[in-house]
């Protein structure tokens, strides 16, 4: 920096998204990445530690040794990156990013140690603004296809996604967008309406902007969805209504707009309203920063962190690298995950995380392998993996990104995910990030069926394994005045017991439940009783047993209710609906 000017700084009258401009190497994705994180003081402080102990001090400069270092968020930690201040230069320029003030380094020394963390320079040639926005906070990035969700057309999806944008840019999240090219020739061509395609653009922000001057505006309350980008070329603006110079401003208050930052420069910065963004940009980048402080206003989630890997072995039951579903033969031959949702509904956040095979420098960028992942509803006492396929509630898209998201909403229950390659075969390292409401104690499942210990030729090893499903009751005996009960189901078996969520106010309930039981004494029967829920003590409605034999081909049992103890003749009031599935195979199921 020296060399290049005589009085080098990290900042120059601060830190802002005005201060970056795109070099020769094609990293609009990294500047774009970069602008966000100027605007956010508590994120960049992060990236850059200690920066006023970085800064040079021209008081002292025997204090300065010409060492940096920087902090950035990889596979679930934060990483140290130290660089020395030899930066690239043609004609004592910086070719690569560089500041408006010829004597700013911040983020021409970022991209120094962002370009050693992923090998060289090259490497951040055509790389991902998603991927730099999860690097720069350690969040969770969400793409949005805009012309695969027909935001245009859709007026309330449009405003949903717009509280979305807007409530991920007022919590401290990242956001940056882009018009998809569709060829290499595409790629940096300028639309008539001023828009670059196949280039990143960072958004600075997002508001509802009063219309209306004076008194009248708040009266009148009209409100307009706008949102901010800047192009990383620090140049270049949209040309059409509520550009810098355009009429439409006149209908904003001179108040309103200071408010604003309004400016009528070309600085690469300018507003649209949010439904001409979603007619012009193709995709939108939303870095969610996950809440997990128990002392915030807002919500918190409750975050769990695992790291996995798939592996190859020539043994299906050790074998790890199973493909996705369209392979059925080895698909559960993956790494399998159990979690359990323990609201009547809760909405769940699955991010998944490839290590990216970048080895040696001369190779540059590693090539991501196609992810995605498969959510199965399971038994609710499942801790063994499973054989057999179950129902799918929720699956992600598969892409060849570094990494891949699911927002859902899942019922009461137990779940198993499974991070899958797209091909069978394919090896790597995942980090998998699950966020709910309530701990899901979400933990890898590595063992295929009970194991064997000194015990088990004294206490006797499991000889099947049963899994039953009850599907539904019918006819259960009301329990109010209202024509109605609160039946719950429990399945009892060799000590064991599973029970199930409260169905409320129904006679006819679907219970849609399964328990499975590795069973060491199969001649005694298992029993599937139906409760009553009431404050101070339940009422029983009714049971059945089963033998569960596995010579026994049928799948589904309806069942009339009999009464507890010796009276079996006795019916009670109401039928059951179970299926029920045996193996003399500990892994069959």
């Amino acid at each position: 920096p020296q060399e290049i000017c005589n009085d080098p700084r990290l900042f120059v009258d601060g830190i802002s998204s005005h201060d970056l401009h795109q070099g020769q190497v094609g990293n609009c994705w990294f500047v774009a990445a970069c602008s966000s994180l100027a605007s956010r003081e508590s994120l960049w402080q992060k990236v850059i530690p200690d920066w006023k102990e970085q800064e040079w001090n021209p008081e002292k400069p025997e204090s300065y040794a010409g060492i940096f270092h920087f902090q950035f968020w990889r596979f679930g930690q934060w990483l140290d990156v130290v660089i020395d201040d030899r930066l690239p230069t043609l004609h004592n320029q910086l070719i690569y990013c560089h500041s408006n003030s010829r004597n700013e380094f911040w983020c021409a020394l970022v991209e120094k140690a962002y370009a050693k963390l992923s090998g060289c320079y090259e490497a951040l040639d055509g790389g991902n603004t998603a991927d730099a926005l999860v690097d720069f906070t350690g969040g969770v990035s969400e793409p949005i296809d805009l012309t695969e969700g027909d935001y245009v057309a859709d007026e309330a999806k449009r405003n949903l996604l717009f509280e979305r944008v807007l409530k991920v840019h007022s919590r401290g999240g990242l956001i940056s967008c882009s018009i998809k090219a569709t060829s290499a020739a595409d790629m940096e061509t300028r639309l008539a309406c001023g828009l670059v395609k196949g280039h990143a653009y960072a958004v600075t922000d997002v508001r509802k902007v009063r219309l209306g001057h004076g008194l009248l505006s708040f009266f009148k309350s009209e409100k307009l969805d706008m949102i901010r980008m800047r192009n990383p070329w620090g140049e270049r603006e949209w040309n059409g209504p509520w550009s810098d110079t355009s009429e439409e401003w006149q209908k904003v208050s001179k108040s309103e707009r200071e408010k604003m930052g309004m400016t009528v420069e070309d600085d690469g910065e300018f507003w649209m309203t949010f439904e001409d963004f979603c007619k012009y940009f193709t995709d939108i980048v939303k870095c969610r920063l996950i809440n997990t402080s128990y002392l915030s206003i807002h919500k918190t989630w409750e975050e769990a962190v695992l790291h996995g890997t798939w592996t190859r072995n020539e043994d299906p039951l050790k074998n790890r690298s199973g493909g996705c579903i369209n392979h059925k033969d080895t698909f559960l031959q993956n790494p399998q995950y159990v979690f359990d949702v323990k609201k009547a509904e809760d909405e769940v956040l699955i991010s998944i995380q490839q290590k990216p095979k970048r080895t040696s420098r001369k190779e540059g960028k590693g090539e991501n392998l196609a992810i995605g992942f498969d959510i199965h509803k399971v038994e609710l006492n499942r801790n063994y993996r499973m054989h057999t396929l179950q129902q799918k509630v929720a699956s992600s898209i598969y892409i060849n990104s570094r990494s891949v998201f699911l927002r859902t909403d899942l019922q009461e229950g137990r779940y198993v995910i499974i991070p899958t390659t797209f091909d069978p075969g394919h090896v790597g390292e995942f980090l998998l990030r699950i966020f709910t409401d309530v701990p899901s104690d979400c933990r890898e499942l590595t063992l295929d069926e009970p194991p064997h210990t000194c015990w088990s030729g004294m206490c006797g090893y499991p000889q099947v394994v049963s899994q039953i499903h009850v599907l539904a009751a019918a006819g259960l005996k009301n329990q109010d005045t209202q024509g109605g009960a609160d039946p719950y189901v429990i399945i009892k078996c060799e000590g064991e017991k599973v029970r199930s969520p409260v169905k409320k106010n129904t006679v006819a309930p679907e219970f849609d439940v399964k328990g499975l039981f590795y069973r060491k004494k199969p001649r005694q029967p298992i029993i599937v009783q139906i409760w009553n829920y009431n404050l101070i003590s339940d009422e029983f409605l009714g049971q059945v047993a089963l033998t569960g034999d596995p010579s026994d081909q049928q799948s589904v049992h309806t069942l009339h209710l009999q009464d507890k103890g010796n009276r079996r003749s006795n019916d009670l009031p109401g039928t059951i609906a179970v299926r029920l599935l045996s193996s003399n195979i500990l892994t069959n199921v």
